[in-house]
């Protein structure tokens, strides 16, 4: 079925590169126009994982471009609400609508057990994770509500905004929030035809996940592990037997919600997970 989001516009934070791409990508061939933000630069100094780039954002545009999609980006951080803010104000203004949040902006962190957390990498994880993701929908539900057609709200949580893992209890702490939030929102918002769903990813195949500091933190036992070393360990975390699962799998999670096949479907905890939360 082709068209499944035809003349709908998304807005979606973090789609330089990884899972905000890829389902940049997925909407825009099923026919939707693209808001696209994202921080394109480093969140602080000496970050564990390389900062998306302007580059990346440019690779972003010529993919939705290249199937006839119209696209609109700006370069902010989720945490600066007025920035957040015009950028979807100046993309509603030039694509004339907004149908479709996708709050997939996030950061991934862990390390040390909770109450040893740096009280710094505690308040940039909310700040980043759960605030961030309350600033997008922020942003754009009013611009939703004045279009009278309703809409779909996505927010990308994770396998851990359902269950516990050790030594990442500020980023468990912020995924479990954002599941309150979605509920919370989709209460409130039902009354204008709007719904709002999580997406619950397992790890996922991006830079976010497939990194050195990941790769470290599965197999701390090896000097220079790499992928094939953690997909030993990652295979544990799921009933089916992979280690990660690809971007492309969570975006057809992001459009099915997006779509009208979804119409009557809010509230919703989707996994993509391997089948981990069963574990």
């Amino acid at each position: 079925m082709a068209g499944r989001v035809e003349g709908k516009v998304a807005f979606i934070t973090g789609a330089a590169r990884g899972q905000g791409r890829s389902h940049a990508i997925r909407l825009a061939q099923e026919g939707a126009d693209i808001i696209a933000l994202d921080i394109c630069g480093p969140i602080r100094e000496n970050a564990q994982i390389e900062p998306s780039t302007p580059e990346d954002m440019a690779e972003t545009v010529e993919a939705v471009k290249s199937l006839n999609r119209r696209i609109v980006t700006a370069e902010a951080d989720v945490r600066d609400f007025d920035a957040v803010k015009a950028a979807v104000d100046n993309g509603v203004e030039q694509l004339g609508r907004l149908d479709i949040i996708v709050a997939n902006a996030g950061i991934g962190t862990g390390g040390a057990m909770l109450h040893e957390t740096d009280e710094f990498d505690w308040q940039e994880m909310l700040d980043i994770n759960l605030s961030g993701v309350w600033k997008s929908i922020k942003a754009g539900v009013p611009h939703i509500i004045a279009g009278g057609n309703g809409g779909s709200i996505v927010l990308t949580s994770s396998v851990g905004g359902l269950k516990a893992y050790p030594t990442m209890g500020p980023y468990i702490s912020a995924k479990h929030g954002v599941v309150g939030m979605m509920r919370t929102f989709a209460v409130e918002l039902g009354q204008h035809s709007i719904r709002v769903n999580t997406v619950h990813p397992t790890n996922v195949n991006t830079p976010m996940f497939m990194n050195e500091g990941a790769m470290k933190m599965f197999r701390p036992d090896l000097e220079n592990p790499g992928p094939e070393d953690m997909k030993t360990a990652t295979q544990f975390m799921h009933v089916l037997p992979v280690g990660w699962v690809e971007p492309e799998d969570i975006s057809n999670a992001v459009l099915f919600l997006a779509s009208d096949e979804s119409r009557y479907v809010t509230g919703l905890t989707l996994t993509v997970d391997a089948g981990s939360t069963l574990k």
